[in-house]
């Protein structure tokens, strides 16, 4: 696929970014890690791997707007566009030494996501996709699983850790949807749980308690790959509410009407 100069620039910064996390990945045990909160970890290679991502992004395109996990939020020259950027999604994962972790970039053009790029390094897989143009992972075209009954569907979600507000509620949506499905996964990452939806690995994703950067580029990714995203609440805002359900055209009914309850 021929993509615009824009997504040909996320993917090129992804992958930079990328490489300099795979390499500080091979030393993990040697990683210099600040504590940021109770089960928030901030890592040396976190911050290096937004630096990359700032120089790439911002010094091409100077007048956009920024959102990223470490550095914050900077409005540009230009108000109608802006990146959204997580630098190291699913932190903990990382420092555990488990290879599953991406780096997450998106466009926002007038409060639209109109692309994203989600880069896994440890297992080198480039899921990315533009408005209109279709979703792909490396060479290959991204379509939703095409599965219709809810017994074979596996779903993913995270659960609140630390202390964080929200376990009775998700306990209470596990016990809803796991007897009806084949299984619920939680594997730490949100941008990757999304560009697995878009895969077809995963039938549906929902959570709460996100951060525009976790889900951004997902969205996109998502869309153009056949499926549906919606806000849990269906009068909210997926990146200023953080709360976000997500399926296969042919699932979404029937597994937002599980969450949805109660």
């Amino acid at each position: 696929m021929v993509g615009s100069a824009n997504l040909n620039l996320m993917i090129k910064a992804a992958r930079r970014a990328g490489r300099n996390l795979a390499k500080d990945f091979r030393e993990v045990e040697n990683l210099q890690v600040g504590r940021k909160g109770p089960g928030d970890f901030v890592s040396r290679a976190d911050l290096a791997s937004e630096k990359i991502l700032k120089e790439d992004l911002r010094g091409t395109r100077p007048t956009y707007g920024w959102l990223a996990e470490e550095g914050g939020a900077e409005e540009g020259e230009d108000p109608t566009r802006r990146w959204i950027v997580d630098p190291l999604d699913g932190t903990t994962n990382y420092l555990h030494g488990m290879p599953h972790w991406a780096v997450s970039i998106a466009l926002e053009h007038k409060s639209e996501v109109v692309a994203g790029v989600i880069f896994d390094p440890a297992k080198d897989e480039l899921f990315f996709a533009e408005k209109g143009q279709g979703a792909w992972v490396n060479e290959s075209r991204l379509r939703v699983s095409g599965r219709v009954d809810m017994m074979e569907t596996v779903y993913a979600t995270g659960m609140p850790f630390a202390g964080r507000p929200g376990l009775p509620q998700s306990l209470q949506e596990h016990a809803r949807l796991l007897p009806q499905c084949a299984g619920v996964r939680r594997w730490g990452a949100a941008a990757l749980d999304l560009a697995y939806v878009a895969a077809g690995r995963y039938d549906g994703f929902w959570e709460r308690g996100l951060n525009a950067w976790d889900l951004a580029a997902g969205l996109v990714i998502i869309r153009e790959a056949g499926g549906l995203v919606e806000p849990i609440s269906q009068d909210g805002n997926i990146l200023e509410d953080g709360a976000v359900i997500a399926a296969s055209g042919a699932m979404f009914a029937p597994f937002s009407r599980v969450i949805r309850t109660g």
